[in-house]
């Protein structure tokens, strides 16, 4: 009975620190989360596999609203902010994009081309036309990212940090370009 007694306390004592120290943990440094859907194929969930891939959710690297161009990010939706969802950072602040596609019942802007405004990033699926991302919802504020993904845990075949890096036909549009479609009255700049 006595041996009973002082393993529950010593249990007890362990799980009344390790649970805070674990929840600090979650909320500040980090977690593991399963990568659903196909918005961001071929990188996440190749086509050819029958299983989700498990990627590192780094917290404390996005703690003072700080993302790059490339950045794979979890967010919370525009749309509906219990859900989580996992985009691509296209372009930042001040940059001009490209809306590139329009489905029906969708925001639309005047033009095609839009400037980010000041506290937002333009998201998009790496999956194009099977993502709802900027070109549905507009540019998104930084204060909804929560985290940016670090590597691929799961499966082991796919284990690898995770680099910034944008498709070859997406990204910021140049400056001589902007000049151009400014004089044109070609860019949208969204109120925020």
């Amino acid at each position: 009975m006595q041996a009973a007694r002082r393993y529950f306390k010593s249990f007890a004592s362990g799980f009344v620190v390790a649970v805070p120290v674990t929840v600090t943990f979650l909320d500040y440094v980090g977690y593991v989360a399963r990568v659903e859907g196909a918005s961001m194929q071929p990188f996440l969930n190749p086509e050819d596999r029958s299983f989700n891939d498990v990627v590192l959710l780094n917290r404390w690297s996005v703690r003072n609203f700080k993302v790059n161009r490339g950045d794979v990010v979890s967010l919370a939706s525009p749309r509906d902010p219990e859900q989580r969802i996992i985009k691509r950072v296209i372009g930042l602040e001040g940059d001009t994009v490209k809306h590139t596609f329009q489905m029906p019942g969708t925001r639309t802007y005047k033009n095609r081309y839009v400037r980010v405004p000041s506290g937002h990033c333009w998201v998009e699926g790496d999956n194009f036309g099977h993502s709802l991302d900027s070109n549905f919802f507009g540019p998104v504020s930084v204060g909804l990212v929560h985290a940016r993904a670090s590597h691929i845990l799961w499966p082991p075949q796919r284990w690898q940090r995770i680099e910034p890096s944008l498709p070859t036909d997406r990204g910021p549009l140049d400056q001589e370009t902007i000049d151009h479609l400014e004089e044109q009255g070609a860019v949208t700049i969204p109120k925020t």
